[in-house]
């Protein structure tokens, strides 16, 4: 190392020159890093310790990884780039060290590699040796005829061998082959064993698929009657079709039980609550009635304005089935006629203060109370508020009629 310069601030590892040159010394003698002008000597001299400092850290943390990474590709690259970059690094202190560090870090990585490499191949080996193994199991199955056993054996085999990994791809791709060509031959020699047996099974489960096709698509079905028809003819085709596998055969059954079960649920909900909106809609109506029945006519107007408030009331009432509603509606029309009667004994009646356009507006209003009133009862809502909008503004002339005429 070179003897300190007159006038300079150095340390062990380097020095700040008057001129505000960096150096740093070497087993080899000084050299340059860097530049200080920013401050003190001192502060420079600190500033590139503090370099140094950095980079003995990143060093350690490379020792670190060293020591516990399974994956030692990153290490490696990591302590070479910053080995490189040692010889030109801005900074004080002892790089040397650094170096022999980093050198020991590179060595330790190789050496690890080395090892990974040998268990490598050691694990393929293992796992080349194990599908072997089962790929002699499988040819020898082949020829079984306990074909329940070896099946389950095969698929078993197929389970293990996902399970085993590492070997070599091409390797692994003929150790495949020999396993599939032996599982095909055991699949061909099964076929052929039960091909009368499976003939007639799959055909019984052909018919029967195509039968739950058709309970499922009746499934949603709001025709009652002839769905309910047609599930009972399915039933009887279902037995005559005979019998499948049993795994087949009851998965079959499972769904077109569910298909039928769903049917006949939605049915039965159905007319349950159509029987309890029907029960409720005849109790309101009739009250109704009853209702309507006691309008006392001595006041035609009275009468008819409860009438009208009936008729609303009427209007939003469940509906009611159209042979369960024909006596009441005889009964309301027959109070209708009632009050419509008695309105027209009294406008015939002379009276002084009634004018011609009184009456005729009074008969007008009439009509057509008595026709929005009926086209409601049978459904015909549109009809009935536009009959509804003319009989608002007939209501309207008349009791301005009746305004003038006071």
């Amino acid at each position: 190392m070179s003897a300190e310069q007159p006038g300079s601030v150095s340390s062990a590892w380097g020095r700040v020159a008057d001129d505000g040159t960096v150096y740093l010394r070497t087993e080899d003698g000084e050299r340059a890093v860097g530049s200080w002008q920013a401050g003190s000597p001192e502060a420079g001299l600190a500033y590139y310790e503090r370099r140094y400092a950095e980079l003995e850290a990143e060093v350690g943390l490379l020792e670190q990884r060293a020591a516990g990474a399974p994956d030692v590709r990153a290490v490696r690259a990591g302590a070479r780039k910053l080995r490189e970059a040692l010889p030109t690094a801005s900074a004080v202190g002892d790089l040397g060290a650094l170096d022999r560090r980093l050198g020991a870090v590179l060595e330790s990585v190789e050496k690890r590699a080395a090892e990974q490499q040998a268990e490598r191949a050691a694990a393929s080996d293992r796992a080349e040796q194990a599908k072997r193994t089962l790929v002699e199991e499988a040819e020898a199955l082949a020829a079984s005829t306990d074909w329940k056993r070896a099946g389950d054996r095969l698929r078993d085999i197929v389970g293990e061998w996902r399970e085993i990994r590492g070997v070599d791809r091409k390797v692994d791709q003929e150790l495949w082959r020999r396993f599939a060509a032996a599982r095909d031959e055991f699949g061909r020699r099964r076929g052929a064993h039960f091909a009368t047996l499976d003939e007639q099974r799959k055909s019984a489960q052909a018919t029967k698929e195509q039968l739950v096709a058709q309970a499922e698509s009746l499934a949603d079905s709001t025709e009652w009657g002839p769905t309910s028809a047609r599930y009972r003819e399915l039933m009887s085709q279902w037995k005559a079709a005979g019998r499948a596998g049993k795994a087949a055969d009851d998965a079959l059954w499972a769904r077109f039980r569910a298909a039928q079960d769903a049917f006949f649920s939605r049915r039965a909900e159905h007319f349950a609550e159509r029987d309890a909106e029907s029960r409720a809609g005849l109790e309101v109506r009739e009250a109704l009635v009853v209702e309507a029945e006691a309008i006392d006519t001595a006041d035609p107007v009275a009468a008819q304005r409860r009438l009208r408030h009936i008729h609303e009331r009427w209007d939003k009432a469940p509906r009611v089935p159209r042979e369960a509603l024909t006596p009441l509606d005889r009964r309301m029309s027959a109070v209708e006629d009632r009050v419509r009667a008695a309105a027209d004994a009294r406008w015939r009646r002379p009276v002084a203060e009634s004018s011609p356009l009184v009456i005729r507006l009074r008969e007008s209003v009439t009509k057509l109370e008595g026709r929005v009133a009926r086209l409601r009862r049978e459904g015909k809502e549109a009809e009935a508020r536009e009959a509804e909008a003319s009989l608002t503004t007939q209501r309207e002339w008349l009791a301005q009629a009746e305004s003038a005429g006071s």
